[in-house]
C-alpha cells in the first residue's frame, strides 16, 4: 500500500461486499434502478422513468391481489419492447414463482424477448442482484429453449407464443402482449380483428390466475382493435400513452413535463427525425405510430385508389369554375383555412386543379384570398364563369367574417355559403363522383396531403380541404344557400 493512499479507500472483501450490496439493493426494490444497474448504455429520459414507476406501482397492485391491468403507448424504436423485456427480468427476480406468459404477433419478437431474459438473468450483474433466480444449466431437469424457460427450484416460467398460438395446459400470472396485430393492412380487416379477439378471450385469458396482472404494447391502427375492445370491457385499465410529438392538450404538457412541439425522446429520435418520419408518412400512419391515436381508414367515404392525377388538362374544356374557401376562425388554434380550386367539365367529368391550406392570421388570409382569386382568373378562359364561394360559419361571426372577405374581392363574382346539416352529408355527393371514377386531380405539391385527408375523411385531424372540395362540388352542381349580397340589401 503506498503510504499517501487514504486509508478509507483500501477496501478489504467484506468492504467490498457491502460496496455491491449498496448498488444492488436499491435494484431489487425499485424498478427504474434496476433498469439502470443492469444497462449502464441506457439512456435516462423522463418518459422511461415515467413508464417505469407505473410498471413498479403494476407490481405492487399484482401482489396485493388487484388484477391490475396495464396499457402502453409509445413511438416505434423508442425503447418500449425493451423496457417491458427488463420488467419480465425484474419480475421472475422479485419472484421466481412466477409464471409469465409472453404474446406477440411474431414468433421473432417472442424469440427475442426469451433470448434477452436468458441472457440478462445469467449475467453477472443480475446475480448478484437476485441470487435465487437462474437459467437452467445443461445437467438440470429443468426446460430451457427459445419457447420456454423454467426456474430452477421454483414454480415459475416464462413462456413465449404468438397469438393466435396455442398455450392449452400453462398458466399465467404475468401476461404481457407486445403488438397483437402486425400493422395497418391487418387491421382494417375485420376478421383478422375477430380471431385476434377470439384468442384473447377463448385462450390467453382463460390461462390467468385468480391475481394474475396483464399488460399490453399496442399501435392503434384502428378504434375497433382488441385495445379498443378491451377497453370497452375494462374501463378501468391503467392507460400510459405517450406521443412522439407533444400537443397543447398532451397530458405530458399539463403536468409540465414537456413543451408544446416537444419531441417525447429528443437524446434519442430528434424533432427532425420525426418530421422526416411524418412527411413519409399519411396522417393516419402518423397518428397511430406515433402519436398513439387510431384513425379508421380506407374503404371509407373517398376511395382514394379510384382519385386519378393527371400531370394537365384542356382549360378550353372547362364548363365552370369554382374557388371556395373554408376559414379557420383564428391562425394557430389547431385547424386551417383551405381553398379548393374546381372545374366542371363539358364531358360531365369534374377537374380539382389546386388547393391552397395554411394557418394564417386575418389580413395574411385575406391577401392570400385575393391572390388566389387573381391568379384563378388570369388562368380561366375569359367566357368561363368563374366564382368564389366563402363558407359562412353560424353566429355573427362568421356574417361577419364572409362579409369581410366578400367586401376583399370586389370585382368578382363572389358568395356566402351558410352551410347546413354534417360535414358527412355535405361530402356524400363528390364521393359519389370519386366512387364513380369521375374526378380528377391535377399534379401538385398539394396533392399528397390532399389525398392523404381524403383517405381518413371524415376521421382525421383535419378536414378543411375536403370540406372546401365538397363546397366547390355543390356549387357547381347547384345553388348556394343564399348570396350574402342579397343578405345585406
Amino acid at each position: 500500500m503506498d503510504a499517501t493512499t487514504p486509508k478509507e479507500l483500501v477496501l478489504d472483501a467484506e468492504g467490498l461486499e457491502l460496496l455491491k450490496e449498496e448498488k444492488v439493493a436499491p435494484a431489487r426494490e425499485n424498478f427504474w434502478y434496476f433498469r439502470q444497474l443492469v444497462d449502464p448504455k441506457l439512456i435516462p429520459s423522463w418518459w422511461q422513468e415515467h413508464a417505469a414507476k407505473h410498471l413498479q406501482w403494476f407490481y405492487d397492485d399484482m401482489v396485493a391481489g388487484k388484477r391490475p391491468k396495464l396499457l402502453l403507448q409509445a413511438p416505434p424504436q423508442h425503447g418500449k419492447s425493451r423496457l417491458l423485456r427488463d420488467f419480465n427480468c425484474w419480475c421472475a427476480g422479485k419472484n421466481p414463482d412466477l409464471n409469465l406468459i409472453f404474446g406477440s404477433y411474431s414468433e421473432d419478437l417472442g424469440v427475442a424477448a426469451n433470448l434477452h431474459l436468458q441472457r440478462l438473468i445469467s449475467s453477472r450483474c443480475y446475480q448478484s442482484t437476485f441470487q435465487n433466480t437462474r437459467i437452467p444449466n445443461g445437467s438440470d431437469k429443468y426446460i430451457c429453449n427459445s419457447q420456454h424457460v423454467e426456474f430452477p427450484n421454483f414454480r415459475g416460467s416464462f413462456r413465449n407464443t404468438t397469438v393466435l398460438g396455442a398455450i392449452n395446459g400453462f398458466s399465467l400470472d404475468l401476461g404481457v402482449v407486445d403488438d397483437p396485430i402486425k400493422g395497418q393492412a391487418e387491421s382494417r380487416s375485420k376478421t383478422i380483428r375477430d380471431k385476434t379477439w377470439d384468442w384473447f378471450t377463448n385462450d390467453f385469458f382463460l390461462r390467468f390466475s385468480n391475481n394474475a396482472g396483464f399488460v399490453m404494447i399496442q399501435t392503434r391502427w384502428h378504434v375497433d382493435d382488441p385495445t379498443g375492445r378491451w377497453l370497452e370491457r375494462f374501463p378501468n385499465t391503467r392507460i400510459l400513452r405517450y406521443s412522439a410529438v407533444a400537443e397543447s392538450d398532451d397530458w405530458s404538457v399539463k403536468k409540465g413535463l414537456r413543451s408544446p412541439g416537444e419531441a417525447l425522446f429528443p437524446q434519442f429520435k430528434s424533432l427532425d427525425f420525426l418530421a422526416e418520419r411524418r412527411k413519409a408518412l399519411t396522417s393516419s400512419a402518423w397518428e397511430a405510430l406515433y402519436q398513439q391515436k387510431p384513425i379508421i381508414t380506407g374503404g371509407g367515404i373517398f376511395p382514394v385508389e379510384k382519385l386519378l392525377v393527371v400531370s394537365m388538362f384542356d382549360r378550353h374544356r372547362i364548363k365552370k369554375s369554382v374557388r371556395y374557401w373554408d376559414k379557420a376562425g383564428t391562425q394557430d388554434a389547431g385547424k386551417r383555412t383551405a381553398g379548393v380550386l374546381m372545374h366542371s367539365m363539358w364531358d360531365g367529368g369534374f377537374v380539382i386543379e389546386n388547393v391552397v391550406k395554411g394557418q394564417w392570421a386575418a389580413s395574411m388570409r385575406e391577401e392570400r384570398i385575393r391572390a388566389c382569386a387573381e391568379n384563378d382568373r388570369n388562368m380561366i378562359p375569359r367566357n368561363v364563369v368563374y366564382e368564389v364561394m366563402v363558407e359562412q360559419e353560424p353566429g355573427s361571426g362568421g356574417k361577419e367574417s364572409a362579409e369581410y372577405t366578400i367586401k376583399n374581392l370586389q370585382g368578382f363574382r363572389v358568395y356566402a355559403d351558410k352551410v347546413t346539416g354534417s360535414k358527412e352529408v355535405r361530402a356524400e355527393p363528390l364521393a359519389a363522383q370519386v366512387q364513380g371514377n369521375n374526378v380528377r386531380l391535377v399534379a401538385g405539391e398539394w396533392i399528397h396531403d390532399f389525398l392523404d385527408e381524403a383517405e381518413s375523411y371524415p376521421n382525421g385531424k383535419f378536414l378543411d380541404q375536403i370540406d372546401a372540395a365538397a363546397g366547390a362540388f355543390n356549387r357547381l352542381t347547384a345553388k348556394p344557400s343564399y348570396n350574402l349580397h342579397a343578405l345585406a340589401s
